[in-house]
């Protein structure tokens, strides 16, 4: 049953890939859901400019979730890795707002929040390597 699953995930050759593969799944679906079990975390990121900040808080981890499911989906992979990719530059601006606005954050060292800013980066890549080829043998 397990051999059936792994071979229907049609997960890419080699360790690292399926590391980064199945990573990035785990990550989104993680997060997704702590959206939902920690909203006041999410909440207090928002930037207050912003609108409706409790329906993005559980539209964004319900997106999350579903993009992280999305890329085990074969057929899905590449739109969802293009979707997480879009995602998070549209929550981006609230880890802006957190390193400009650290005294709102005491319990977050300041060079935490901008070390934060710069691994958006990496997530970004790490969405956007799943939409290669590589990952994609059947599409």
């Amino acid at each position: 049953m397990i051999n059936t699953i792994l071979t229907s995930l049609q997960l890419p050759k080699g360790w690292w890939r399926k590391l980064i593969l199945l990573g990035l799944a785990a990550f989104f679906i993680n997060v997704g859901v702590d959206h939902f079990v920690n909203p006041d975390f999410y909440l207090g990121i928002m930037p207050p400019a912003f609108p409706l900040h409790a329906e993005a808080v559980y539209i964004s981890g319900f997106f999350e979730v579903l993009g992280g499911i999305g890329v085990l989906v074969p057929r899905l992979r590449k739109i969802a890795g293009w979707s997480l990719l879009a995602l998070l530059v549209a929550v981006y601006p609230a880890n802006i707002y957190m390193a400009l606005n650290p005294e709102i954050f005491p319990d977050i060292p300041v060079t935490l929040l901008y070390i934060r800013l710069a691994f958006q980066f990496l997530f970004f890549y790490w969405a956007y390597i799943v939409t290669r080829p590589i990952y994609n043998q059947s599409a």
